[in-house]
């Protein structure tokens, strides 16, 4: 049972830090990241309310709730890469992602506007991330909730991974329900 749930939370396994970041790791982050939005919406924007309101697994959040998150987890990010960009290892603020989720525009909204918001911001963040030198890739900040630092290159492949994980928890739950 503890297999399965974890097979559950982690579809496309955890997130695994690369030893070294090539241009071409590198690239492949950023094409991911560019390509997500694309990749999210044909999955989501024609499921029923009802559908929308099922959650991938016991004790997660609702699909819905899972394309909200996606939206405000990347505004995140995209700010704390233009924080690194302009500061030297700037402390960014996390927040808590688990009570944003259950705040009324999370639960009860429309996911048009979030799939807009990630439309355009994964634009914005791919065109970024493809200015950057593999320098600046070293930049980095510091997240206090895991008192660690981050390289952007890092955060680079943990937000493309982060996109495809989410939308694995998507692409399940529709395959195990026989959804189209």
């Amino acid at each position: 049972m503890e297999k399965e749930l974890e097979k559950l939370k982690y579809p496309i396994g955890k997130f695994e830090k690369p030893d070294q970041l090539s241009s071409e790791i590198l690239k492949s982050c950023i094409d991911r990241i560019e390509k997500f939005p694309s990749l999210l919406k044909p999955e989501v924007i024609h499921l029923s309310g009802e559908q929308l309101d099922t959650v991938y697994r016991p004790g997660g959040w609702n699909i819905r709730q899972v394309v909200h998150h996606c939206a405000d987890s990347h505004m995140s990010a995209y700010n704390r890469f233009k924080l690194a960009l302009t500061e030297d290892n700037p402390t960014i603020k996390p927040y808590k992602e688990g009570l944003f989720a259950e705040l009324a525009d999370s639960k009860l909204a429309r996911i048009h506007p979030s799939l807009e918001i990630l439309e355009g911001l994964h634009s914005r963040w791919a065109s970024l991330l493809r200015s950057l030198s593999e320098k600046d890739f070293e930049r980095t900040y510091y997240h206090p909730e895991y008192n660690r630092t981050y390289t952007l290159g890092e955060a680079a492949g943990l937000y493309a991974w982060h996109g495809e994980h989410h939308l694995a928890h998507i692409t399940a739950l529709k395959e195990s329900r026989g959804w189209k």
